[in-house]
Formats: C-alpha cells, sequence, structure tokens
C-alpha cells in the first residue's frame, strides 16, 4: 500500500473531475492499467484491480498457481512451489497465489504515460457527458453565478461549476450583471467547438417566457393549460396566446392569477416587460382582434391568399392597437402569423347618429324589420347603404315593401339634416346679434 501513495499524489486530479459516474470512472482507471499489465507481463487475464475512487487508491493483485518446481512453463502465470512457501509455508501444490504488485515495478516513465492517458480519457469523457447533459436540458431554466463579463458576452456557472455562456444579445436590454450576481436563463441551444461543448443561454427566447410560466403557473404545469403561441420584444413587451383543456379553468385568468400575483413575478424577472395573455382560438378573425389588445377592432378583412389583414378601428383606437413605436401591431402580426394593416373607420364617426331599426316600428311593420336584421341590417343607416335591387334579392321582400323602407329611413334623415341646418343657423343669428 505505501507504494501506491505516489499513485494518489500523482493522480489527484481523479477526484476534481465533474460530470463522470463512478462506475464510469472506475471502468477508465481499469482499462489504463490493464493496458500497462499487456505490455509488462504479456497479458492481464490473471489480474485483478481494485479501484477506490474516493481516496485515491488503486491495487493490483496477480494470480499465479503453484506448480512443481520442474514443471514450471508460464513465470506469469505459474509459481514453483519452492518460492510459493517463501511467501506463506502451508502452500501447496494446485493453490493459487495472491500477490500485490506495485505501482514502482511499471517504471516511472510508464506511469507518467498512463498519466496522461488517463488525463486525456477522463477530459474527452467529461466534455461527452457534459455535452449529453445540457443536450437534454435544452428549453429547461437554469440558474448561475455571473463568474466573468466581457463585451460580447458573459460567463455563468452553474451548481457544478460547469461554465455556460449568456451572449449580449441573448441578453434582456435593460440586463445588468456583476460578478458574483445570480442570474436565470433557458439553455438555447449546445454546440462543439473543437470538440469542446458550448453551453449556449437565453433571456430574450420565447422559450424562457413559457418556462417562467410554467414555473409560476401550476396549472400549465399540469397540461390543464397550454402554451399555444408566443411573440415577444424582451424587455418592452410579449403577447402569449394560452389554451385551457379543462372548460372550468379560465387559462387568462389562472396565468395572471389573483390580482395579478402569478405575472407580476414574471414581469420583475423580465425587468417590466408588459405581458398581454389572450385567449387563443382557431377562428382567425376573433384571434386577429384578440392579438390586437388593449385596441378594440370595428372589423377586419382577411385576405387568406397574401396572409394579409385590414383591421378598421374607432379613432381613439387606432393608436392604441399600433402600440408605441409599432410594438404593439408588430407583436400582434407575429402572433398570428398574418401582415395586419389598421386603418381608421372613418364610417364608425358617424354610427353615432345612426338609428336602430326598432325605433321604426310605428311605421314599419315589425315582420318587415326581423327580415332586415336576418340579413345583418341593425340600424337604419346599414339598410340604406344598400342598393335597393341588393335589398330584393337578400330579403325577397315585395318592391313596393322596400321603396316604402328606404322612403321612410331617408325622410328621417332628411328632417334630421333640416334640423341641424336650422340649429346652426339660429346660432349665427344669435351671434351676430350679439355683436352688434
Amino acid at each position: 500500500m505505501a507504494q501506491n501513495i505516489d499513485l494518489v499524489e500523482s493522480f489527484t486530479e481523479f477526484k476534481e473531475f465533474k460530470n463522470i459516474d463512478r462506475p464510469t470512472m472506475m471502468r477508465v482507471l481499469e482499462d489504463v492499467f490493464k493496458t500497462l499489465l499487456r505490455k509488462k507481463y504479456g497479458s492481464d487475464e490473471n489480474f485483478d484491480i481494485i479501484v477506490n475512487t474516493d481516496k485515491g487508491d488503486l491495487e493490483i493483485w496477480r494470480r499465479r498457481e503453484i506448480v512443481e518446481d520442474d514443471e514450471l512453463e508460464d513465470a506469469n502465470r505459474e509459481i514453483r512451489y519452492s518460492d510459493a512457501i517463501k511467501v506463506e509455508v502451508d502452500f501447496e501444490v494446485g493453490e493459487e497465489v495472491y500477490e500485490e504488485i506495485g505501482i514502482r515495478d511499471f517504471g516511472r516513465r510508464a506511469i507518467l504515460a498512463a498519466r496522461q492517458t488517463l488525463i486525456s480519457r477522463i477530459l474527452e469523457l467529461e466534455k461527452d457527458e457534459l455535452y449529453k447533459n445540457y443536450s437534454e436540458r435544452v428549453g429547461e431554466i437554469i440558474s448561475g453565478e455571473v463568474y466573468q463579463i466581457w463585451k460580447r458576452e458573459m460567463l455563468v456557472l452553474d451548481d457544478e461549476g460547469n461554465e455556460l455562456i449568456l451572449p449580449k444579445n441573448e441578453q434582456i436590454r435593460s440586463d445588468r450583471f456583476k460578478k458574483g450576481d445570480n442570474v436565470r436563463a433557458v439553455v438555447k441551444k449546445v454546440e462543439l467547438r473543437n470538440n469542446t461543448p458550448r453551453i449556449i443561454l437565453s433571456r430574450t427566447d420565447n422559450a424562457f417566457l413559457a418556462k417562467l410560466l410554467e414555473l409560476e403557473v401550476p396549472e400549465i404545469f399540469d397540461g390543464l393549460i397550454s402554451v399555444r403561441r408566443i411573440a415577444r420584444e424582451p424587455g418592452d413587451r410579449a403577447k402569449v396566446a394560452v389554451e385551457s383543456f379543462d372548460d372550468r379553468i379560465d387559462p387568462v385568468g389562472a396565468c395572471v392569477g389573483m390580482k395579478g400575483s402569478r405575472i407580476h413575478g414574471i414581469v420583475r424577472e423580465l425587468h417590466n416587460e408588459n405581458i398581454d395573455i389572450i385567449n387563443y382560438t382557431n377562428n382567425t378573425r376573433l384571434f386577429i382582434q384578440r392579438a390586437l389588445t388593449p385596441a378594440r377592432v370595428s372589423y377586419i378583412e382577411v385576405d387568406e391568399a397574401s396572409k394579409r389583414v385590414s383591421a378598421y378601428l374607432k379613432p381613439e383606437e387606432v393608436s392604441k392597437a399600433i402600440g408605441k413605436g409599432g410594438v404593439n401591431i408588430r407583436l400582434a402580426s407575429r402572433l398570428t402569423n398574418y401582415e395586419i394593416d389598421v386603418y381608421r373607420d372613418i364610417e364608425d364617426e358617424v354610427a353615432e347618429y345612426d338609428i336602430e331599426l326598432e325605433e321604426f316600428e310605428d311605421e314599419i311593420e315589425p315582420w318587415v324589420i326581423n327580415v332586415l336584421k336576418s340579413i345583418g341590417c341593425d340600424t337604419a343607416k346599414s339598410v340604406l347603404e344598400l342598393h335597393p335591387a341588393e335589398l330584393l334579392r337578400r330579403t325577397d321582400l315585395e318592391e313596393e315593401t322596400v321603396e316604402d323602407v328606404l322612403r321612410i329611413l331617408k325622410t328621417e334623415f332628411e328632417d334630421e339634416s333640416e334640423e341641424e341646418s336650422n340649429n346652426k343657423t339660429e346660432g349665427n343669428d344669435e351671434s351676430e346679434a350679439s355683436e352688434e
């Protein structure tokens, strides 16, 4: 055992390697020393190698069969009886003798060569294990400590001391880290550079927000709610479309939490990034309307061929739909995969002067009003906008009935127009009188 102290001193690095399990370490050590045995003795079949990776100990024992002195044929596998009884006087021919082989017996040069081979093998194994480990963790959130900051990237150490890279372009614009800070990020990808694993982290990837939601919202973790789509401008705004697989669960309410308790933690992690949570739907028009939140859309026109959408909104809603610097409409376009154009709904500005058809029940038969409403005409303006021939085609009403309806509606608006004109004239006369 005393001779094996050299091994402990020479192979101190063994105990410092990470990511390699005990059985693998033992197998590598055995392979290296079996190679030494084959070089020195021609065979390793009658040798037992005992490895203690915790202490750094390694024992090598050779088994040899006791033969008569004049029958020795293979000195590596057999031992003369006269030599065996020097080890222990009770030995007899046919028994096996176990002898410990000292590390020094291999020679200093062989030991140094074995050391280099062993370190090289273990380093390769460590790289392979690190690559395999993190390849399986792509998309997971990792916590680490900032170790070094450079101009284009930052070095982060995980709990086991592995080196991870957080590039500048994968950091949120308002991120400000210093050495020793704790940082959370998602494993974006693992690549090999010169046969060395390079683990890339990200705080701007959509997967980071998705994982944060999974950590904060138990229903997402349990699979009751699914995050269908995400569009982000990191640190500024994000839109998340969620869907519930349980009719009893409101996906938006579950993600936001009581008084915003769940979403606030995520917003703080993302440096006050505004997050809009919306219900996902397969109804394209409805999904686009929801994506433009907080703006309220009057109506939209969808061109499936060009994947373009024309959204019409009240004048006061247009700025909300576009958002500061156009961020809201950009995110809505990315979330829905449609190019969205926003237009001011001019017709909607005069909608306040429109009149519901029910107010004409004294002059128009109720059943006629119901027929008009069945084709989507709820107001006087909506009826007047249609050509008489179109009204006849779509309602199957008599031509005389259609003419009467149009006359009644037109008269109402003409009377209203005359009243406004008279009010303006009276106002001008009063103004002139006051000036005199």
